[in-house]
């Protein structure tokens, strides 16, 4: 076949085809906004202390029986012990006070009857329903990465479905077999069951985003393929991701939550009929015809004549074989790929681990969690919109590095700030997301810039399993806050930072050509020398060899 682009130049650039595509995609991009972080009110933890089941007890004896604990510089009514109830009950029974009797004296025991959650915020989460707290706590952090385990399987697996059975197939599936996943995850009986079936909307989600951004790549026209690329699907990721605070302030038991939020997924089944399948992936399935008829009908919505014949065969024109297949292990052979390997692993996890890690961290926050999170969600719109027109004319390098510093100083600040100040903790932590939602813009671009062409697909998918890492990371980090409040923070801080110098000792691709080969790839300050010393011993082992 001649060139795609060539063939179907006659449909112009923009037109009622290409604009109802642009806007079906991107309105399917709103549901993974709103299935991404439903984890944040449905894995929350109410406060919560010791049940206290002895009805004989009085309200004051009752409170009395929960001891206080100092939890980040306030005395708070401890989550996991109360005192012995056979004393308390010696004491009650006795007629005594409770401000007369020494506390300190009456031995303590675990919850052994349960606790007691309050409602005032969340009817119902997983935590409050199978008692996720003190011993068990753990699970909360591990049911929130199972998510990203599953976007570590379904990256790997979805492209090599939609390359055989077509992109428009596997975005639907995806995107039904997601729906009804998070239906079925609000029947969960057990966190057990609940995390499995995490995993796999995780796999779904990320196959129907990678299968979408593709698909919007193949059909759309040059002009609106660059729009949907950098700003069209992320920013309606956040209009869903925007929504979903306020559905949840709605509906406040997590069941129910799920159910809605799969329910709402019916809405994109007539797209079927309108978004069709790729021409370019049915070309090179030899299917032409069916290639033509689509093409065909997007002239008659464009209002354009198509040739009898769009799609013509070279003759005698192919393709050369590429001389070499490249593995993983170019990807570290020589210093210089091995250092800007570690360097862009580094940076995808360290900016992965700050936006997931402050996503999920809302409904931690002092003050109202639905407002926060929707605050989060806000912040990234400009973020993407700023970082969109700055690429266009600044150097890749100091950008990221400054964006990092942004995200990453901002958390360091946080322990700063006064207890009382909270709305200033709140705003700098919007600040971090804000600095971070724009690294993950630039990074995206500059790592593919950097690598050369027979080692970019490769370096992409490296770096995309580091942020998954990252990503799994991100819900332990966030754990941590139960032991230090600041520790999460003092740490993804620390780790962007440090990050952020370690940046600047990459190339920079701003203006410079894409790199085809090895040879072409710019190098690192630190592996100059190394590297020009091996490429002279190449050349000198040549040179012997053709001596002999």
């Amino acid at each position: 076949m001649g060139d795609y682009e060539e063939d179907t130049a006659f449909l112009g650039q923009k037109g009622p085809f290409f604009l109802i595509i642009f806007l079906l995609l991107n309105a399917i991009y709103i549901s993974t906004g709103f299935h991404s972080f439903y984890i944040v009110f449905a894995g929350a933890s109410p406060s919560h202390h010791c049940q206290v089941l002895d009805g004989n007890l009085s309200e004051e004896w009752i409170k009395a029986s929960i001891p206080t604990e100092e939890i980040n510089g306030k005395l708070e009514q401890s989550k996991c012990w109360r005192y012995s109830l056979g004393a308390i009950q010696h004491f009650a029974a006795e007629g005594y006070n409770s401000s007369s009797v020494n506390f300190t004296d009456i031995a303590r025991e675990r919850c052994v009857e349960g606790w007691k959650y309050s409602t005032e915020v969340y009817h119902s989460t997983i935590v409050s329903e199978w008692d996720l707290v003190c011993e068990r706590e753990w699970r909360v952090p591990f049911a929130s990465s199972t998510i990203y385990m599953g976007y570590l399987l379904g990256s790997l697996v979805s492209g090599q479905l939609s390359d055989r059975f077509g992109r428009k197939k596997v975005l639907f599936a995806s995107l039904a077999l997601e729906s009804v996943i998070i239906f079925a995850q609000s029947f969960s009986q057990s966190w057990l069951v609940f995390c499995i079936l995490y995993f796999f909307v995780g796999a779904f989600q990320i196959s129907l985003y990678i299968t979408a951004f593709v698909l919007g790549t193949e059909v759309l026209s040059t002009s609106l393929r660059v729009l949907f690329t950098t700003l069209g699907a992320f920013l309606h990721y956040c209009v869903g991701y925007m929504v979903l605070p306020w559905i949840a302030f709605v509906i406040r038991d997590w069941r129910t939550l799920l159910r809605v939020l799969s329910v709402l997924t019916v809405v994109y089944i007539p797209l079927w009929w309108f978004i069709p399948e790729s021409p370019r992936w049915l070309i090179s399935q030899g299917r032409v015809k069916e290639a033509e008829a689509i093409i065909k009908d997007a002239a008659k919505k464009n209002k354009v004549s198509a040739p009898d014949i769009i799609f013509r065969p070279l003759e005698g024109n192919k393709i050369p074989a590429p001389a070499r297949k490249y593995s993983l292990i170019d990807v570290v052979k020589t210093s210089n790929i091995r250092f800007t390997t570690f360097m862009c692993l580094l940076l995808w996890m360290a900016i992965n681990i700050g936006y997931f890690g402050l996503s999920l961290n809302t409904s931690n926050l002092i003050g109202d969690p639905f407002l926060n999170c929707f605050l989060s969600a806000v912040a990234e719109v400009p973020a993407y919109i700023i970082a969109t027109l700055l690429l266009k004319s600044c150097p890749r390098r100091p950008l990221l590095s400054g964006f990092l510093s942004i995200g990453g100083g901002f958390l360091l600040l946080i322990q700063l700030i006064p207890e009382r100040l909270h709305t200033l903790a709140v705003a700098l932590e919007m600040a971090g997301k804000f600095g971070f939602t724009m690294s993950f813009t630039v990074v995206y671009i500059y790592t593919a810039e950097i690598y050369p062409t027979v080692l970019r697909n490769l370096g992409m998918g490296m770096c995309s399993s580091a942020a998954r890492i990252g990503s799994i990371t991100a819900p332990y980090i966030i754990f941590l806050g139960t032991y230090s409040k600041y520790l999460p923070y003092i740490l993804m801080g620390s780790l962007t930072i440090g990050s952020s110098i370690a940046n600047m000792f990459l190339p920079e691709t701003f203006g410079k050509v894409l790199p085809e080969t090895c040879e072409q790839m710019q190098r690192c300050k630190w592996c100059q020398k190394g590297d020009v010393l091996m490429e002279e011993d190449r050349k000198h082992v040549v040179l012997k060899k053709q001596e002999l």
